[in-house]
C-alpha cells in the first residue's frame, strides 16, 4: 500500500527520502511526492506515476531542507493526480497518510464550515485541515495531533511536518504499521523496516493507537490515551542491499529463481533431519492433540497456501480445518472457542483484514499462530506464537518464493499435528520428511523448465481468457495460477476443481480457449486426465503440467507439456507452484505489462 518516510537529517533529505521512496515501490502505488522545510516553510514537489518522474520534477526544481517527509501513493479518494499526490498541506502543517479515514465527509463539512478551503478530493487532506484549525486555535503541534487522532474513524499511519519546526516531527499508527529509526544526531519514520534501511538498523515499532513525538536527539512515544509509554528497540536484520534485481530484469525473476535456497533454509528450520522429524519451535502452544478444529484464514495468495494445507492437515492430522479468505472471515460472526486454535498467513505480516480476523478470533479465546514473512510485523507481535518463513525480502508484488516457503511451513505444522494427535506413525513422519528434504533440488530441476516455458507463453500472450484445472491439492495452483495470470497479464483467468468442468466452465471451450492441466501422476490423475479429454474434445488448447509419468501416460491431447521431475503428494503443490508462477511472468513480460508493479494492485493491503 501506500508508503511514508520522514527524515530528521543533518543534511539535505529530499534525496534520500527518495531513494528511501523506491525501496517502497514494491508496495505499490500511482503518485509521489516530497515536502521538506526550507527556512521555516514547508515546501513540496509531487508527480503522478513512478518516481522518476518525482525525480526529474527535482533536477527542475530541487528542494533544500533537512527535514521532510515523503509519501508514494496507491490511491483510495480521488484519481491518482499531482493534486491528489501527498504530502498535503493546511497551514503550517503538512501530512502524508498511509490508510482509509472512514469518517471524512463529516470532518470535511466540519473544516470548511470553519472556513478551511480544500483542494483535492482525498480524505488525507483534512487532517491537515484539523490540525492546523487546532493550532491556529492556539495549541502547540503536539497538543493539536493529541486533539485530533481520536476524532478519525478507520486506519492510519501519518507522518507529519509543520512550518517553524525544523526539529519535530510526528508519527501516528491505528490499522496501519509504521515505524521509528533511531540515527545518530538523526531520527526516521518508516512504514517498515525496509523504508528505514538506508538510514539506521535501529528500529521501534509503533504499537496500535501508538502516536509519537520526534526530534533528532529524542523520541517520545504516547498511547491511545495519550499516556507516555516505552517501546523497545530492536535490530532489523533487512539491509538495503538487498534490494537489488541482481542480474535479472525484474524482482519476480530473482525472486523465483531464489526458491530453491529459501525453500532450503525454510525446511532446514523446521524440520530435525537427524532424526526425520518436524521440529517447530512453539508449535505445542496450538495444543493439537486437544484441538476441535484449526481456523485458517489470510488473503489472497497466503489464503490459497492455506487451502493446500487444509488437504495436509486432513489427511495427516485428521484435524478438521475451517478456512476462509479473511474479508469474509471477519464478518461472519464465525463461532470460536477457546478449545480453537487460528493460523493467519501473511507475507507482510501487516495485511488489514487478516489482523482484523486475528484480532477476532483472540477476543474469543483461541489460541493465535502466524506465519509471516516478517517477524517483528503487528501480525507477528499479536499472536501466541510466531513461525517465521525464510524468504528474504519480497519486492515483486505478485507472492513467489513467500508462497512456497510458506507452504513448507504449513506442511511442517501438519506433520508435527498428525504426530501429535497420534494419527502419523513414527515410520511415515520419518518417510514424509525424507521426502520434503528434496524439495530444494526438485526446485532447482523445475526451473529447468523455464525456457519451454518461455516459448509456450508468447502465444498465451495474445489470448483474452484462460481456464486452469486441478484435483486435490492442485485445485489451490488451479487458483494460484489464474491469480497470477490475472494480476501480471491482465488476462482474464479462471481456476476450477478440475471436477467441476461439467458444471459450468466446460461452455467456455472453444478453439481460442488455453486451458491449463495441473496433473502429477498420482492416484487421481486418470480423473483429471479424463477431464482434460474432455476439453481437447471441444478443441481447447491444452498446457498439461504433469511429471515424466504423467507426461507418457496422456497421449497427444495436450498441445503443449511442462514435464517436471517425478515426486511424491506432499512435494507436489510446492514444486508446481514455479512452473504456475514463471507462465505468468513470461506471458506478462511478453505483453510488456509492468510485472513488479502491476496496475492498481499493492503489495501489502493495509486497508479494507
Amino acid at each position: 500500500m501506500c508508503g511514508i518516510v520522514g527524515v530528521l537529517g543533518r543534511v539535505e533529505v529530499a534525496p534520500r527520502i527518495v531513494d528511501s521512496l523506491k525501496r517502497l515501490e514494491y508496495r505499490g502505488y500511482d503518485s509521489a511526492g516530497v515536502a521538506t522545510l526550507v527556512d521555516g516553510q514547508l515546501v513540496r514537489r509531487r508527480a503522478e506515476g513512478k518516481l522518476r518522474n518525482l525525480e526529474s520534477v527535482l533536477e527542475n526544481a530541487p528542494l533544500a531542507g533537512s527535514a521532510g517527509i515523503g509519501h508514494t501513493r496507491w490511491a483510495t479518494h480521488g484519481a491518482p493526480t499531482v493534486t491528489n499526490a501527498h504530502p498535503h498541506l493546511a497551514g503550517s502543517v503538512a501530512v502524508v497518510h498511509n490508510g482509509i479515514i472512514e469518517n471524512y465527509l463529516d470532518l470535511r463539512d466540519e473544516v470548511s464550515a470553519a472556513g478551511a478551503v480544500l483542494d483535492t478530493e482525498t480524505d488525507t487532506e483534512v487532517v491537515a485541515h484539523l490540525i492546523n484549525l487546532a493550532m491556529a486555535a492556539g495549541k502547540s503541534p503536539r497538543d493539536a495531533v493529541a486533539d485530533v487522532l481520536p476524532r478519525l474513524k478507520g486506519a492510519f499511519a501519518l507522518a507529519l511536518l509543520f512550518a517553524g519546526e525544523d526539529d519535530l516531527l510526528i508519527g501516528a499508527r491505528k490499522g496501519s504499521p509504521l515505524a521509528i529509526g533511531h540515527g545518530e544526531g538523526e531520527m526516521f519514520l518508516g512504514s517498515d523496516a525496509i523504508a528505514l534501511s538506508p538510514f539506521t538498523d535501529r528500529i521501534t515499532y509503533l504499537e496500535e493507537g501508538d502516536w509519537a513525538v520526534l526530534t533528532r536527539s529524542s523520541v517520545d512515544i504516547f498511547d491511545r490515551d495519550n499516556t507516555q509509554v516505552a517501546r523497545p528497540e530492536a535490530k532489523s536484520s533487512v539491509t538495503s542491499s538487498l534490494m537489488d534485481k541482481g542480474n535479472y530484469k525484474h524482482f519476480m525473476a530473482k525472486e523465483i529463481h531464489e526458491q530453491p535456497e529459501v525453500l532450503g533454509h525454510t525446511l532446514s528450520r523446521y524440520f530435525d533431519y537427524t532424526s526425520n522429524q518436524a521440529s517447530v519451535e512453539g508449535a505445542d502452544a496450538l495444543n493439537f492433540k486437544d484441538l476441535n478444529r484449526l481456523i485458517i484464514t489470510a488473503c489472497g495468495t497466503a489464503y490459497l497456501a492455506g487451502l493446500v494445507s487444509k488437504y495436509w492437515f486432513e489427511k495427516y492430522a485428521r484435524l478438521p480445518v475451517e478456512i476462509d479468505i479473511a474479508s469474509e472471515f471477519r464478518y461472519r460472526e464465525t463461532p470460536v472457542c477457546d478449545k480453537d486454535a487460528a493460523l493467519f498467513i501473511s507475507q507482510s505480516g501487516e495485511t488489514a483484514d487478516t489482523l482484523a480476523s486475528l484480532r477476532y478470533c483472540k477476543e474469543h479465546g483461541a489460541t493465535i499462530g502466524a506465519i509471516v514473512n516478517v517477524p517483528e510485523s503487528t501480525i507477528a507481535r499479536e499472536a501466541d506464537r510466531v513461525f517465521p518463513t525464510i524468504a528474504g525480502p519480497e519486492i515483486g508484488v505478485a507472492s513467489t518464493k513467500a508462497f512456497t516457503c510458506q507452504l513448507a511451513v504449513l506442511a511442517a505444522l501438519a506433520l508435527q499435528a498428525g504426530r501429535e494427535r497420534g494419527v502419523l506413525s513414527e515410520a511415515r513422519e520419518k518417510e514424509l520428511v525424507a521426502e520434503l528434504t528434496e524439495v530444494p533440488s526438485l526446485a532447482l530441476k523445475a526451473l529447468a523448465a523455464e525456457t519451454d516455458i518461455e516459448k509456450l507463453s508468447q502465444p498465451l500472450s495474445k489470448a483474452q481468457n484462460a481456464l486452469y484445472l486441478g484435483r486435490a491439492t492442485n485445485f489451490p495452483l488451479a487458483l494460484e495460477g489464474a491469480l497470477k495470470l490475472k494480476e501480471l497479464s491482465y488476462i482474464h483467468a479462471e481456476g476450477y476443481a478440475a471436477g467441476e468442468l461439467k458444471h459450468g466452465p466446460i461452455a467456455l471451450i472453444d478453439e481460442n480457449m488455453p486451458v491449463f492441466v495441473i496433473a502429477p501422476y498420482d492416484a487421481i490423475y486418470e480423473k483429471t486426465v479424463s477431464n482434460m479429454q474432455e476439453v481437447a474434445a471441444r478443441g481447447g488448447r491444452i498446457v498439461l503440467i504433469t511429471d515424466e509419468r504423467g507426461a507418457a501416460e496422456c497421449g497427444n491431447a495436450a498441445e503443449n507439456t511442462v514435464v517436471l521431475p517425478n515426486m511424491t503428494d506432499i512435494v507436489a503443490p510446492i514444486i508446481y507452484a514455479l512452473p504456475v508462477q514463471m507462465i505468468a511472468y513470461h506471458t506478462a513480460v511478453f505483453m510488456g505489462t509492468d510485472v513488479d508493479q502491476p496496475r492498481n494492485l499493492a503489495k501489502s493491503v493495509t486497508v479494507e
